[in-house]
């Protein structure tokens, strides 16, 4: 066992059963009872507890109703044409390759825009060898050069990125830099794995020359040349991110934004966690010292580096402990320190939660906790991630026993409830995710990027568990739990794929309100936030959508009549209302409520884009 994963193991012996004592969690369903020291069911190795294989991910009804049903349909390549067609509007429309971005994306959405980008381009490098098996006629060189023209563009967007001013913003607007290069570099791995490895489909030659037939044979995929520079960005925005630790207030946790009166919210936290385990799993290395020249003074920044899942580990025993979830099981936005302002208050705990539920604090954790599980083998990590994706299926009005919206909605054939607005259920309704400024067109350029970046992690944590090489026993029996709870999730993305496919206009650009696609035929005058069904009691600040407050529990100097935000790069302003978020000028027919608001833009295209990516890898992806 090569030292960093021992290394690794010891860490998680040392840690994970503090972290699951603070967190106050059952054990996943086990065969046995549940032991005070869970073990690693990846491999049958020296251990002082039996590893304990998971009976299920799913609820007793759950798994009940899929006993008699198929868990994975055959492959539907309709699912995958449209995830092609998804971000082929995205790149046609909305990005310029002469500029290296999307002009109308600030920093952050850049970044998750191209994380989709990645990921889409990974969905169809995987899914070549299954084009064409029906009888079409598709050409090698037309496949691959649809994956190359996504991957030249990836690059033009390494030069467009404007690192620079990213150095200077918030931790969490970091992190998204690091996550979407480490989705680039795995882009160029499975691509290079999949098609210039050994047995990797190759051209029939006509040369005779066998040097000739060599040089060709030992070319590996072009974008290999690039992955330096993608870990090096990936590597120096996390050593800058982490510096957001902080131990002195709230025991631990990642601070927003140094730049307002701290702030520990879960965004930043998952950020972390996901950023740090996925440090420790795909960052290839780094010996590349500038800017900074502090190397580890033998080779640079190696990759499995211990330190990576240490903080990866110790971030989520910190979330979890938090207190960050509400009694739906879903993450709120955060923390602040009641009083830090006054100077006669030495309160250091976080104990002003803001209510605020928004739909990519659910995604991104789910990530980090996929992470953990393959760098631990620690089949907690897997349960805690099921159990928050099923919160989240409850809170959107989805019933997965029944595998159904739970409240009746419209037919297709039903006008006069096509105009009755369903009912509220926390993060969605009639079994469709929305923010809660969805339904109200009132979503700033953040919030339109939400539930696309929920979406993307999904599809990250239901991808296939591989087995290592000494696998225990236990392990197929995980690998059988996860996949059936991720089939579970199957009928839900269909509904929500099937309604924001309906939310496209001519040009085939998604909507931000999917559950508009369950109202075809309905007219305005559509939601407001007086009517939306939306609770809004006072406990929440909606800063994400209406800006940072300018009042004493979020900025120091408050009320003095200049906003923190001032002297900022106008491209992205976290501390208040960002660039480009105001309403555009109304235009709002009667029977496109997509129309209002910002409209269309490359968020929302990217959050149709990851939906239909996560269906097509979760409910129709052909197995590896």
């Amino acid at each position: 066992m090569a030292p960093s994963l021992v290394r690794a193991i010891s860490l998680l012996v040392a840690l994970t059963a503090s972290a699951r004592t603070a967190r106050g969690l059952s054990s996943p369903s086990t065969d046995g009872p549940a032991l005070a020291q869970e073990c690693s069911i990846l491999f049958a190795s020296a251990q002082h507890c039996d590893p304990i294989a998971p009976k299920s991910f799913l609820p007793a009804d759950v798994a009940a109703a899929l006993k008699d049903g198929a868990p994975h349909p055959p492959p539907d390549l309709s699912a995958l044409a449209n995830v092609l067609d998804a971000v082929q509007v995205m790149q046609t429309e909305y990005f310029a390759p002469w500029l290296g971005t999307w002009p109308e994306s600030i920093d952050w959405t850049a970044a998750v825009m191209g994380t989709h980008v990645s990921a889409a381009a990974r969905s169809l490098s995987e899914a070549l060898p299954h084009i064409g098996s029906e009888g079409g006629v598709f050409g090698w060189k037309a496949k691959a050069n649809l994956v190359d023209s996504y991957f030249t563009q990836l690059t033009a967007y390494y030069f467009g990125q404007d690192a620079f001013a990213i150095r200077n913003q918030a931790y969490d607007d970091m992190l998204w830099v690091v996550l979407g290069w480490l989705e680039t570099i795995r882009l160029v791995g499975t691509h290079t794995d999949l098609h210039f490895g050994t047995g990797a489909p190759s051209a029939q030659s006509s040369s005779s020359s066998p040097e000739i037939e060599r040089f060709f044979a030992n070319q590996t995929y072009h974008g290999n040349q690039w992955v330096p520079a993608f870990a090096h960005r990936a590597r120096i925005f996390w050593d800058l991110a982490s510096q957001g630790w902080d131990t002195e207030l709230c025991g631990g946790g990642m601070i927003w934004n140094p730049r307002l009166l701290p702030y520990k919210n879960a965004i930043t936290n998952e950020l972390f966690i996901a950023g740090s385990v996925a440090m420790y799993l795909r960052f290839p290395g780094d010996d590349n010292e500038s800017p900074f020249g502090f190397g580890d003074g033998d080779g640079g920044w190696p990759p499995r580096d211990a330190r990576y899942l240490k903080a990866a580990v110790e971030g989520y025993r910190w979330l979890a402990a938090s207190n960050m979830t509400d009694a739906q099981g879903l993450y709120t936005d955060g923390f602040h320190i009641g009083g830090y302002g006054d100077p006669d208050n030495n309160n250091t705990r976080c104990d002003e939660r803001n209510e605020v539920v928004y739909t990519y604090n659910q995604g991104v954790l789910l990530t980090g906790l996929r992470g953990l599980w393959e760098a631990t083998g620690a089949a907690s990590y897997l349960a805690d991630g099921h159990a928050l994706v099923q919160n989240v299926v409850a809170a959107t009005g989805y019933d997965l026993a029944a595998d159904r919206p739970r409240d009746d909605h419209p037919r297709d054939d039903d006008r006069r409830r096509r105009h009755h607005l369903p009912r509220w259920h926390g993060l969605g309704r009639a079994g469709v995710m929305e923010d809660l400024c969805d339904a109200s067109a009132t979503c700033s350029q953040d919030g339109q990027t939400f539930k696309g970046i929920f979406f993307h992690h999904l599809a990250a944590f239901c991808e296939p568990l591989t087995a290592p090489r000494r696998a225990t026993p236990a392990f197929a029996a995980a690998r059988s739990a996860h996949a059936r709870a991720c089939a579970a999730y199957g009928g839900w993305l269909a509904h929500n794929a099937g309604a924001a496919l309906r939310t496209r206009d001519a040009r085939g650009r998604f909507g931000q309100w999917w559950t508009a696609g369950l109202l075809l035929g309905a007219r305005g005058p559509w939601p407001s936030r007086a009517d939306d069904g939306v609770l809004r009691d006072g406990r929440g600040v909606d800063y994400r959508n209406d800006g940072v407050p300018d009042d004493a529990v979020w900025r120091a100097g408050a009320g003095l009549g200049s906003p923190a935000g001032d002297g900022e790069p106008p491209a992205q302003r976290p501390l208040g209302r960002p660039t480009g978020s105001a309403p555009r000028a109304a235009r709002t027919p009667a029977d496109d409520p997509n129309s209002r608001g910002r409209g269309r833009t490359v968020e929302t295209q990217g959050g149709g884009l990851a939906l239909l990516r996560a269906y097509w890898q979760i409910a129709h992806a052909p197995a590896a």
